[in-house]
């Protein structure tokens, strides 16, 4: 006959017996986060897809408000604003380097005092969005996210 007549149990029901009710719960657990970690990447993937021309936009009418801001005021110079924003990143974020520096905001209010430009620096440590305030004196590091 089978291996149970020799008084033997299967070898199935022998791991199993092994393995402590506590023990499966943990592995059912573990199987359970696992493909919720694979389904969020999956999700994250496709919603960077469906968000690329959003962020292409987005960026085009942040160049568009910098240009009738800059034709408006001049105290919004290009130049000035990526020198602030990259002296900003060097004392807030001294070791990290980032490949791309974009202005992806421009919030022009009336006066000076209420004026925000927003950056967001790429690289391989990730990004860090650099949120520039007007002032009298020029453009100052407000916060780095």
């Amino acid at each position: 006959m089978g291996a149970a007549t020799h008084g033997r149990a299967p070898l199935r029901v022998r791991i199993l017996a092994g393995v402590s009710t506590l023990g499966i719960i943990l592995i059912v657990i573990a199987a359970v986060l696992l493909v919720l970690l694979i389904g969020g990447f999956i999700g994250a993937a496709r919603r960077r897809e469906r968000g690329a021309p959003h962020y292409d936009r987005h960026l085009a009418e942040a160049d568009r408000a910098l240009e009738h801001a800059r034709a408006a005021d001049k105290g919004w110079d290009r130049s000035l604003l990526e020198a602030a924003a990259r002296e900003a990143l060097a004392d807030k974020r001294p070791d990290w380097e980032y490949e791309e520096l974009v202005l992806v905001l421009v919030d022009d209010k009336p006066g000076v005092s209420e004026d925000r430009a927003h950056f967001l620096a790429s690289g391989h440590g990730g990004e860090a969005r650099v949120v520039l305030a007007r002032r009298e004196s020029g453009w100052a590091l407000e916060r780095v996210e």
